[in-house]
């Protein structure tokens, strides 16, 4: 188990989810720490999203705003969140990062009313959670090694 008062103390955390052929796609992100889970909060119709729903296995490391790495990436698994819950992720996030907010609730605010950019639907929130690659998971499922150099998991090119 990641201890991660320590590992993610900071303020992005980059979320790499993968594509159904393997292929890694790393987004940074805002997150809050709660009850030994990572929370973070996106929109319903991003590539991430739809990226988890197909493969719950992610990776997750410290990163600055840019999605440049600070730390090791740790395996996960992503879960989605019920609806309750996005609102308490949002209060969550919005008191960590309340002077950002400042600056990109306006931005956000102004994106969705003028429909600038895709319309990407309503907010989730995401649970991410440590420990090995495939716990919890039925024998056989999750024996897929992650290969990292190569920027692709089930690479068995060795």
């Amino acid at each position: 188990m990641t201890d991660l008062t320590t590992a993610f103390g900071g303020k992005y955390l980059s979320l790499t989810s993968y594509r159904r052929d393997g292929t890694a796609v790393a987004t940074p992100v805002w997150f809050v720490q709660e009850g030994g889970r990572l929370l973070v909060q996106t929109d319903a119709g991003s590539g991430k999203v739809k990226r988890i729903r197909a493969d719950p296995e992610v990776s997750v490391a410290p990163c600055n705003g840019t999605g440049h790495l600070r730390g090791d990436q740790v395996p996960a698994r992503a879960e989605l969140l019920a609806g309750a819950e996005v609102a308490h992720v949002e209060e969550l996030l919005r008191h960590k990062y309340r002077r950002d907010m400042l600056v990109i609730g306006p931005l956000r605010w102004a994106q969705r009313t003028f429909h600038l950019g895709k319309d990407r639907g309503p907010t989730v929130a995401l649970s991410i959670t440590f420990g090995p690659a495939g716990a919890g998971a039925e024998p056989g499922e999750g024996d897929v090694a992650e290969g990292a150099a190569g920027g692709s998991k089930g690479d068995d090119r060795g």
